[in-house]
């Protein structure tokens, strides 16, 4: 998904595009953060 976006910013300029981009990539990262902790919480060892 950010690929398109980014691919539709590059040929537009349009600064909403860019914007939602930075949006989407914001959210992969939170969602990432908040995977992440969840297995550090976890109690069972890593196989």
């Amino acid at each position: 998904m950010i690929d398109f976006t980014w691919k539709i910013f590059s040929q537009t300029g349009n600064l909403e595009t860019y914007l939602l981009m930075k949006e989407i990539e914001r959210e992969y990262q939170e969602t990432t953060d908040i995977n992440f902790n969840e297995l550090i919480q976890t109690d069972s060892p890593l196989s």
